[in-house]
């Protein structure tokens, strides 16, 4: 029991760096679209379109480290939170934990979408109608993600005390 007290602990931790991570995403996406709309208002000069793949290389870089991050929480929530939840816990909150577990996949999925779309930014080969289309949705597509996984760690987050709660009163009793 004590170690799916730290487990849950750790969880606890880890959101609030996965939350910030997630900011910090969305604002070097939503820095990029504005590199890309001071780039619109130059004549035909194209320099500018470098420091625009820096931005981008930095967003690459930090959806790399997010999703690393990610995919190793969700791991731990995955192969041995449920199990302790299904021990320790009663069926609701076992019940509730495999329900959040499902949204694992989608927003995995998010993440490797933007993966992609950062990819076909830097490629190069895009107009610049398409690119800057493309890096429009990007950012919309940040700034939902973030919203998922923001209110996915808020669900989590209850359930996660709730059981915290039980195992609790558990270790009290004589």
């Amino acid at each position: 029991m004590n170690e799916t007290l730290a487990l849950i602990n750790k969880l606890i931790e880890e959101h609030k760096t996965i939350s910030e991570r997630i900011q910090t995403l969305e604002k070097v996406a939503n820095d990029a679209e504005a590199i890309s709309g001071l780039e619109k208002s130059k004549d035909e000069f194209m320099p500018g379109r470098l420091e625009t793949a820096e931005g981008l290389k930095k967003l690459r870089d930090l959806l790399e480290l997010t999703d690393k991050g990610l995919r190793a929480h969700f791991s731990r929530e995955e192969s041995i939170l449920l199990p302790a939840f299904e021990k320790y816990g009663d069926r609701e909150l076992a019940r509730n934990l495999r329900s959040l577990l499902l949204e694992h996949e989608d927003l995995r999925n998010r993440l490797d979408h933007a993966r992609k779309n950062v990819a076909e930014l830097l490629g190069g080969g895009l107009s610049r109608q398409v690119w800057e289309a493309s890096a429009h949705d990007m950012r919309a597509h940040m700034s939902h993600t973030r919203k998922l996984i923001e209110a996915h760690a808020a669900i989590e987050q209850e359930l996660f005390t709730r059981m915290k709660r039980v195992i609790e009163a558990e270790q009290e009793k004589p």
